[in-house]
């Protein structure tokens, strides 16, 4: 899994910021593309990428405030420009199919693929085999929301000499006992598949929030998660016009990281008051809060590590 940072700026497109956008790559996974929030632009920002707009699978919109729906029109009409005609999910607040289907409709765009659109409440809103994501609701001025992506455990390893041990045929015995089966040899003895697999190791969290004053719900969508992307418009000067403005500060994101018990912070949706030099010090106001922060920039990219169950920042992925 890894995070790939599209738009990292607050409400408007700055010569360092574009607006939000979030990559989360599953190509391991499942061999796609979920993207969060698509704020003007982001179809070029993906030009700098190697990403595929035919790989997106979903799309889940937090809100449908401009610097985060902006770049829907551009990013559908060129998917199906580009041969992309497999089907697309989008998530997002009561509106979004409005929105969507109207601009379809003026503009006459025609895709080559169909969209099923799923106005989001609260609770469980995927689930399959291998994932499942929950989304609450958050406190900004307009109904915002969280999505908590959670990775279902992974399928145990087989240890193929510890079944050769066993006396394990190559064969359909080896795959019943990956499955978690128990199998009788013709001899008569049976082998169990805790004896010859390795423990289900558990998949990875990633809390990816919307626009937000702190709040309990995000604290609680974040809980325990290996991953939090949070919202830091302000730093702690300008706490009070993070309140006003239903954002946070960089304090305010640390807070609720500390509270969840989450691991990694990655700050983002940045004011453009904030220069790329003051990034280091945006963090420091609140490393005594959460001591691992993050404040992305357009097209830093983080890579989950599920042995060491943490994630690295990866070299710039622009070309």
């Amino acid at each position: 899994m890894q995070l790939l940072f599209l738009g990292t700026g607050a409400g408007i497109p700055s010569k360092q910021r574009n607006t939000s956008s979030l990559a989360l790559k599953l190509l391991e996974e499942r061999g796609t593309v979920w993207l969060f929030d698509c704020g003007e632009a982001t179809q070029h920002q993906i030009l700098h990428t190697t990403l595929k707009p035919r790989k997106i699978e979903k799309i889940f919109i937090t809100h449908l405030h401009g610097d985060h729906i902006f770049g829907l029109p551009g990013l559908l009409g060129s998917r199906s420009f580009q041969g992309g005609d497999e089907l697309l999910e989008i998530y997002g607040p009561a509106g979004i199919q409005e929105f969507t289907e109207t601009f379809l409709r003026i503009s006459q765009t025609h895709l080559t693929y169909s969209i099923i659109f799923h106005e989001v409440q609260e609770g469980l809103i995927f689930e399959d085999e291998t994932m499942e994501v929950e989304a609450r609701l958050l406190d900004h001025v307009i109904p915002s929301f969280g999505y908590r992506i959670t990775q279902k455990p992974l399928p145990p390893k087989l240890l193929i000499d510890e079944a050769v041990k066993k006396g394990v045929p190559k064969g359909p015995l080896l795959a019943k006992l990956k499955n978690g089966e128990t199998v009788e040899l013709e001899d008569g003895t049976v082998v169990k598949s805790e004896e010859v697999t390795s423990p289900a190791e558990a998949g990875f969290v990633v809390a990816i929030l919307g626009d937000t004053r702190f709040c309990q719900a995000a604290v609680e969508l974040s809980r325990g998660a290996d991953v939090l992307v949070h919202e830091a418009t302000f730093d702690t000067e300008t706490q009070k016009l993070a309140k006003a403005y239903g954002h946070s500060s960089i304090y305010d994101a640390a807070l609720t990281a500390h509270q969840a018990g989450a691991g990694t912070l990655i700050a983002n949706h940045i004011s453009a008051r904030f220069l790329p030099e003051d990034a280091k010090t945006l963090a420091n106001e609140a490393l005594h809060v959460h001591p691992t922060i993050h404040i992305a920039h357009d097209f830093a990219e983080y890579e989950w590590h599920k042995n060491k169950k943490e994630i690295q920042k990866k070299k710039k992925e622009r070309q």
